[in-house]
C-alpha cells in the first residue's frame, strides 16, 4: 500500500485560477469521472464548486468521489442481482413453489 499524501494542485475554475488539496487517489478518481462524462477536469470541479452549499473545495470533492462510486457499487449489486433472478426464473431446475 502506497503513502498517499494530500497535494496542492492549481485549477482554473471559472476562469480563476484556485486550488485544492487531495491525495493522489482522488484526484485519479476525478479525473477517471471526468473522462467518463467527457468533460474538463476544470468543468468538473466548477460545478462541484457551483453547487456546493458549505464546506472547503476539497470536502467537496472527497465526497462527490465517494458518492460516485457508492452508486456504481450499488448499481452493480442491483445488476447482478437482477440476473440471477432473470436465471433463477428461466431455468428449469430452479423450481419455486
Amino acid at each position: 500500500m502506497r503513502k498517499s499524501l494530500v497535494i496542492k494542485r492549481s485549477i482554473v475554475v471559472g476562469g480563476h485560477k484556485t486550488s485544492v488539496s487531495l491525495e493522489d487517489d482522488f484526484w485519479d478518481a476525478l479525473k477517471e469521472i471526468a473522462r467518463e462524462h467527457r468533460v474538463t477536469l476544470s468543468d468538473l470541479v466548477g460545478s462541484l464548486d457551483s453547487g456546493r452549499e458549505h464546506g472547503n473545495l476539497s470536502s467537496t470533492v472527497r465526497l462527490f468521489v465517494l458518492n460516485h462510486f457508492r452508486r456504481r457499487v450499488e448499481a452493480d449489486e442491483t445488476e447482478r442481482a437482477d440476473a440471477q433472478t432473470s436465471t433463477a426464473e428461466t431455468r428449469p431446475d430452479r423450481i419455486r413453489d
